[in-house]
């Protein structure tokens, strides 16, 4: 796994809100504890950056949202799902290669352990279009 000081400051920060709320919760309410332990964390981050699709040189308004970006550089997508599918692989490294930017983690809340549920996902040279 991919591993930066930063990925690893917003894994804190998700096992945090995981302690406090447990598994079960809507994803929705995790968003919102989370974007409070990266402000408490003093992590610069967006919140459900709306990302274009350029579709012959015209940029489409697709309707993708990312969940978090965090310092500009790492995408978080949060989930509350029984278990991780290679669907929501493919849908993180998507959302890399549209912004460019070079990871993203993929949390899932619903799991009794949280860091069972981290998934990390690196755009390499070769996932380039």
């Amino acid at each position: 796994m991919y591993k930066s000081v930063l990925a690893e400051r917003v894994i804190g920060c998700a096992i945090e809100v995981h302690r406090a709320l447990g598994p079960g919760l809507l994803e929705t309410a995790y968003q919102a504890c989370l974007a409070q332990e990266l402000r408490e964390a003093a992590l610069p981050f967006s919140r459900q950056v709306s990302v274009p699709v350029s579709y012959k040189g015209v940029e489409l308004d697709c309707g993708y949202r990312l969940d978090f970006v965090v310092n500009e550089e790492l995408v978080i997508e949060l989930k509350s799902v029984e278990r991780i599918l290679p669907i929501h692989k493919a849908q993180a490294l998507t959302y890399l290669r549209l912004t460019g930017l070079p990871q993203a983690l993929v949390i899932n809340f619903c799991v009794p352990v949280l860091r069972h549920g981290i998934t990390s996902v690196v755009l390499e040279p070769r996932n380039a279009w």
